[in-house]
């Protein structure tokens, strides 16, 4: 009997748990926030630490942090890209390391949140505000976006300034030379 290779991979499962998982978590967390208050905007839910982080209920027609109030039609159909393509990373991408896949969870769960938000309240909902410094509402959607993006930068500058191994190139050019005189490369 062959062995069948399994529909997800391992690396794409934990893709899924993650999203869903931190889709639910975003969601739960926008529910509970809207309901200590009565929805009423501006109300201050909790004060966790006075006068430095503190729940407090506010509703963003932009994108993460309150930037670009307004452009949620805008954001509509590049959430729904992002997740596709992050989806589609994580599944076509088994050999990459498992970082990858986090990532793309991230990214894919912070897209989704803020776009449910968008298509059945119009607006998206925050809670988080880090008062010392007046920093802008957030929720967990952007905290996966911004976590997301910030390993996506890592990855980069880590392949940037990692040096390939000095033998990979005199390997490659003995294999070449063995090639054109018909031996066998090692």
């Amino acid at each position: 009997m062959e062995a069948t290779e399994p529909k997800f991979h391992p690396k794409f499962r934990l893709f899924l748990i993650l999203t869903i998982g931190l889709l639910v978590l975003d969601q739960v967390v926008k529910i509970a926030s809207r309901n200590a208050v009565g929805g009423v905007e501006g109300k201050s839910i909790s004060s966790l630490w006075t006068g430095v982080f503190e729940l407090k209920l506010v509703y963003n027609e932009g994108i993460a942090f309150g930037m670009f109030q307004g452009a949620g039609v805008v954001l509509t159909p590049i959430a729904i890209i992002i997740t596709g393509l992050a989806a589609w990373m994580s599944y076509k991408n088994r050999n990459e390391p498992k970082v990858v896949h986090i990532t793309m969870a991230l990214l894919a769960s912070g897209a989704i949140g803020n776009l449910y938000d968008r298509l059945f309240h119009g607006k998206v909902t925050d809670m988080f505000w880090i008062r010392l410094i007046d920093f802008p509402v957030f929720n967990i959607a952007d905290v996966c976006i911004t976590a997301a993006g910030t390993l996506m930068v890592l990855g980069a500058l880590s392949e940037m300034f990692t040096k390939k191994p000095a033998e990979e190139p005199a390997l490659e050019a003995e294999a070449d030379m063995k090639a054109d005189s018909g031996a066998e490369a090692p």
